[in-house]
């Protein structure tokens, strides 16, 4: 019942994802720690950090390792990680074999230009969901945050790399 279950879940969650991990990791929250209730909303962002330091997507990092906690077997990881990628990768194919076709059509424009915000609102929502005690328990980590983004918005063309390794190295420092 749980691999059912893990299936249908990233199946659903890689099909809604518009806009990339980051804009899925609401509905991953959701999902696995409101709705199913396989892990605290702490371990989700254990998970998400953990996720962001290991190389490639952060969604299908999250699945892999959604899968092995909620089943405890390496088969959980594998079932969440490859329904994860599934949707993407046919709406790609069906996107990539049309838009030669339809890359100057009006309606296609429109519809594009309404996804686009719709992206970004979503991994808006991501950032809110991860503004939690566990992530800014105290003034510090808010202070740092607040630095990141103001120096990023007014300076742009400071590398953010820079500006992570600057704030590890400051919340280092400081805790």
């Amino acid at each position: 019942m749980i691999f059912w279950q893990l299936l249908i879940t990233f199946l659903k969650i890689g099909a809604l994802g518009f806009g990339g991990g980051y804009a899925m990791l609401s509905l991953i929250q959701y999902e696995v720690v409101e709705r199913y209730q396989w892990m605290s909303a702490a371990a989700f962002t254990d998970i998400v950090a953990i996720s962001q330091t290991m190389p490639g997507p952060v969604a299908f990092n999250c699945a892999t390792y959604i899968g092995y906690i909620a089943t405890g077997s390496v088969w959980g990881s594998v079932l969440a990680s490859a329904a994860v990628c599934i949707p993407p990768f046919i709406v790609m194919l069906t996107i990539c074999r049309f838009f030669a076709i339809f890359k100057d059509n009006p309606y296609m424009r429109r519809v594009l230009d309404f996804i686009k915000p719709v992206a970004i609102g979503l991994i808006g929502a991501a950032a809110v969901f991860l503004m939690n005690r566990q992530n800014f328990s105290d003034y510090v980590s808010l202070i740092i945050f607040g630095a990141v983004l103001l120096t990023q918005l007014f300076f742009k063309k400071i590398n953010p790399i820079l500006l992570i390794i600057s704030a590890g190295v400051a919340g280092y420092l400081l805790y």
